[in-house]
């Protein structure tokens, strides 16, 4: 466990992304975002298609360099790009604080080419163990009639699964690579969002191909919910951007 002394000296320190950029004081370089962290308020989400691998990677490192580069708001809580193992995606994710419209981060180009969308984080399926560190996200996303719809999807599966994550340590006598789901809901109620949080990609694949097939009581559960469209999934690694410390 960090000490109190440790904390505020991660705080005040510089932290150098793998780029030799340093981050500005208050901030973590190039790491994961807290997502149920306190404080939080809107959530932007957005989606490129970058079409190369070459093209991937530049554009998430161009996005976090420029970043760093600009006056950060007060109100930013995290911003990270992170790339698609298909080798052609990459995500945006930034949260901002209470009172905070996002619109600031809004206007970055690398958000506005990706569509942003305002998201409220909801709920989340939880691991009861030790939580592992996250090697991979996976972004599931949803296209719902309404706010109704998404809650009712939301509160389904958390019910369902009894509000702990499928596949970590306490749903398996070993753990199988789940850490987290956590769930957004879009300000207008027509998508939600899964942050969810694994050790690897394999892990998950593992779970795809047996807990999350169809007919399994999953995506019965899904298809059973009026207004509630599945969008698919993506898994993204390798974070670049800022998170406040």
């Amino acid at each position: 466990m960090t000490s109190e002394t440790e904390t505020r000296q991660a705080s005040h320190a510089h932290h150098t992304a793998p780029g030799g950029f340093p981050a500005p004081d208050g901030f973590r370089a190039d790491t994961l975002p807290g997502i149920r962290r306190a404080g939080v308020d809107a959530v932007l989400i957005s989606e490129w298609d970058a079409e190369t691998p070459e093209r991937q990677q530049a554009m998430a490192e161009g996005a976090a360099r420029a970043l760093r580069a600009a006056p950060l708001p007060d109100g930013l809580v995290s911003q990270v790009y992170l790339t698609g193992t298909d080798g052609r995606t990459v995500l945006g994710f930034g949260q901002w604080a209470d009172g905070e419209d996002g619109h600031a981060g809004a206007s970055q180009p690398a958000v506005e080419a990706g569509g942003a969308r305002r998201y409220r984080y909801y709920r989340s399926l939880l691991p009861q163990g030790e939580q592992p560190e996250p090697g991979c996200v996976v972004a599931v996303s949803f296209e719902t009639t309404g706010h109704e719809a998404a809650r009712q999807l939301v509160d389904g599966l958390l019910d369902l699964l009894g509000e702990v994550q499928p596949g970590s340590a306490e749903t398996s006598r070993t753990g199988s690579g789940g850490i987290s789901s956590n769930f957004h809901i879009s300000e207008d109620g027509t998508r939600v969002f899964n942050y969810s949080e694994w050790t690897d990609e394999a892990a998950h694949q593992r779970t795809v191909e047996t807990s999350l097939q169809q007919g399994g009581a999953v995506m019965n559960l899904i298809a059973s919910i009026p207004g509630v469209t599945p969008l698919g999934f993506k898994r993204y690694v390798t974070p670049r951007g800022l998170v406040r410390t």
